[in-house]
């Protein structure tokens, strides 16, 4: 076809050239690695809530004094089924926002590389790809974030509570908020999720230089295949120093999706906190939030790399089966 000869415009080829780096495999191995982690650790999620939403002003939320504890009283008042409160948008929206995540930071990483994915890239050009991707990604998912938190922040005993902002399911959950509050009210959080971004930029940024650093220190290329434990090590190191330095953007963003206040604006909320607990008030459900981020990055790197390699490997038996006889026929 000469819709494709090296006669066309530059333009074209870049366009020709980003499409080129559109793969699947990162889609479905992020959305794999999101799902298998969400189901598996969805109770420690909710307890990091329902710990960063409580300020101790609040009476409508319960009192919890630590996990221990935190697990005993939902149990006793809710039920196992208490638990899991909210894990449908959970693992909708864990399962694509990293099926989103990985696809576009991969994405715009090959464009960066010109398709050479054995070109390694410097700390600052992961930082971009995966603030792009960030951005991107939260653009598309906000909406489940806000029904997750939402869901998980249903008490038994929140008799108080308006009709309007009772709860039945997912759905239940995005026309309700739609119909009271707007389309507003669907990307409450957005700004501190915005700057959530560099949690993602960071934590991915760290994974990919220590990989890099231990591909040359094998004096293998940057895209082999590792051990899973060697993916543990990096996903847990790097989630750790993300979680450390960007975890109060995730207090400020659950108390203003939380439906039983009701604060002016992320700066409101900012101020409320450090007036009413200072520094700590930040850091709220942290320690909880390590002891499920930590293993859930994990499993989620984990499952995400072994799956997209799979899958890599996959296409590349397909298409050799396709090419060869393509070329035996050439030779006749």
């Amino acid at each position: 076809m000469t819709a494709i000869k090296s006669s066309g415009t530059p333009g074209t080829l870049r366009q020709l050239n980003v499409l080129n780096n559109f793969k699947y495999e990162y889609f479905v191995a992020g959305i794999s690695g999101g799902v298998v982690s969400t189901l598996m650790l969805h109770p420690l999620d909710l307890i990091k809530i329902r710990f960063a939403v409580n300020d101790g002003h609040t009476s409508s939320a319960p009192r919890y004094n630590g996990l221990k504890n935190a697990l005993a009283q939902i149990v006793k008042t809710e039920g196992v089924r208490g638990l899991y409160r909210g894990v449908t948008p959970n693992v909708l929206g864990s399962g694509s926002s990293w099926g989103f995540y990985f696809f576009f930071y991969n994405t715009i990483k090959s464009s960066i590389q010109g398709g050479n994915s054995k070109k390694p890239l410097g700390p600052s050009m992961h930082m971009f790809a995966a603030a792009d991707a960030g951005v991107l990604t939260l653009l598309m998912t906000n909406p489940i974030w806000v029904v997750k938190t939402r869901l998980c922040l249903q008490y038994a005993d929140d008799v108080k509570l308006a009709e309007s902002k009772k709860y039945r399911g997912m759905v239940d959950a995005l026309k309700k908020i739609y119909r009271t509050e707007g389309i507003r009210g669907l990307y409450k959080g957005l700004v501190p999720g915005l700057f959530g971004v560099s949690h993602g930029a960071i934590q991915f940024m760290a994974y990919e230089e220590m990989k890099n650093k231990y591909y040359n220190y094998l004096n293998v290329p940057i895209d082999t295949k590792l051990f899973t434990t060697e993916y543990i090590v990096f996903a847990a190191m790097s989630k750790s120093i993300a979680a450390a330095l960007t975890y109060p953007y995730q207090v400020v963003r659950a108390r203003l999706q939380d439906h039983h206040r009701d604060y002016q604006g992320t700066w409101h909320c900012v101020q409320s906190t450090w007036r009413y607990e200072g520094w700590r008030g930040f850091y709220k459900g942290l320690s909880v939030n390590l002891t499920r981020v930590t293993p859930a990055t994990v499993i989620t790197f984990v499952v995400y790399e072994n799956m997209f390699h799979d899958l890599q490997s996959r296409r590349a038996a397909v298409k050799e089966v396709i090419t060869v006889p393509a070329v035996d026929k050439l030779k006749e």
